[in-house]
């Protein structure tokens, strides 16, 4: 048994989280620290805790960025643990970077820049030269421009917006869109049949999915072969969806113009047709902060009443509270789990006032409001059910009922 009743969660930072949104946990009932030994919950961006030892302690993990390549997801499953994060928090921050790397790339900035750089001599040897050298970084205007997004969650969607009011023609691609990004795509955007389609009739291709096995290296020698010639390529999802190889081919046999990319790599380096970003997509003032606000938002919501919103792990799973009694359960998705649960609580002559369990493949969760006080034996029976992974009791204490 995991005893919730406690007032005070400890937190640990494992980088800097945004320190508007760390203020929103209220001092009386929380302690923040990047040293603290027994956390109830980690807050994290970029630090690498695949090779960590994560304490026994803890029973939630936050994401402050949408990514939880991280973060040893299996591993907390088999714990019962959710690992929260926070889609679309940063999707302005990163639609701005990509229309920053499209027009970075249409207009040749990088070796415009570059070769201003190199110029020497007074005023009228550097305007000799500009003249004379100009024409070399001639560009290309965006509008009628057909811009391909495969991808088209919070982010995909944004570029769209942002492009066809640039005056774009933008091809969309997602066989696995969900109904509400649907509702919100703009009507303007064209659906392409398949990443064949959309990549032969692209000027440009900008890369919006997560990184999975069917991801992994999407975009591959044979996706290359589809490109018209000169298309440029801007990846500001996953690195590994782009097989750099490829990459580094499309660009010798004049497929690709330009790569532009957040990832920078040794493989990528000091070649005139890539321009790498070091992961720039999230860094803005105001990312970080809609991170840190979202995710601790989310973390208290779960600790102190058991509500499971925006995890990669876990069902949704959110329920008013009907009562100051309540139990959350972690479990895996196994048959009459449910049943043992009503059964337990009715041995123990308790009134389950309210109920609710959601699936999501392997796990499951499950959230159930008491008329009256649940005794330790009842968490420890409820915690010997097969399949229940964690359980906490959560009762809204009198002294901290706000």
């Amino acid at each position: 048994m995991v005893d919730q009743t406690q007032r005070i969660f400890n937190i640990l930072t494992l980088n800097q989280i945004s320190a508007v949104g760390l203020k929103r946990f209220p001092s009386d009932h929380y302690h923040i620290g990047s040293d603290l030994t027994h956390p109830d919950a980690i807050l994290v961006r970029s630090h690498n805790m695949l090779n960590m030892d994560i304490p026994k302690s803890v029973i939630a993990i936050g994401r402050a960025g949408a990514g939880t390549n991280n973060i040893p997801v299996n591993e907390m499953n088999c714990r019962g643990v959710p690992v929260f994060n926070t889609p679309g928090a940063n999707a302005n921050a990163v639609k701005e970077l990509v229309l920053a790397g499209m027009l970075i790339a249409a207009r040749n900035l990088i070796p415009a820049f570059r070769f201003v750089e190199s110029l020497q001599g007074d005023d009228k040897v550097l305007h000799k030269q500009v003249e004379d050298h100009k024409k070399k970084f001639l560009g290309v205007e965006l509008p009628k421009r057909t811009l391909g997004i495969i991808g088209l969650g919070k982010i995909g969607r944004l570029v769209a917006d942002a492009a066809i009011k640039l005056g774009m023609k933008v091809l969309g691609y997602d066989p696995k869109i969900t109904v509400e990004s649907a509702w919100s795509l703009s009507s303007e955007v064209q659906k392409a049949h398949s990443i064949e389609d959309l990549l032969r009739h692209s000027d440009f291709i900008s890369l919006h999915v997560p990184l999975m096995d069917s991801t992994y290296h999407l975009i591959n020698d044979e996706m290359i072969s589809y490109l018209k010639r000169d298309t440029i390529l801007l990846n500001f999802s996953r690195d590994a969806i782009a097989d750099e190889d490829a990459v580094l081919a499309g660009i010798t046999n004049g497929k690709i113009k330009y790569y532009v990319c957040d990832f920078p790599s040794q493989k990528l380096q000091h070649h005139e047709a890539i321009i790498t970003l070091p992961h720039l997509g999230a860094s803005t003032q105001e990312a970080e902060e809609n991170c840190a606000i979202m995710v601790v938002n989310q973390l208290m919501d779960y600790l102190q009443h058991g509500n499971i919103i925006n995890t990669v792990n876990f069902p949704d799973v959110v329920m008013e509270r009907g009562s100051p009694y309540r139990v959350a359960i972690a479990n895996a998705n196994v048959p009459n789990l449910l049943g043992q649960i009503s059964t337990c609580m009715a041995n123990a002559g308790l009134n389950i006032h309210n109920m609710t369990n959601k699936s999501r493949g392997e796990m499951a969760y499950t959230l159930v409001d008491i008329d009256s006080p649940v005794s330790e034996n009842v968490i420890d029976d409820l915690s010997r059910i097969t399949g229940a992974l964690l359980v906490r009791y959560l009762p809204i204490l009198a002294e901290n009922s706000d």
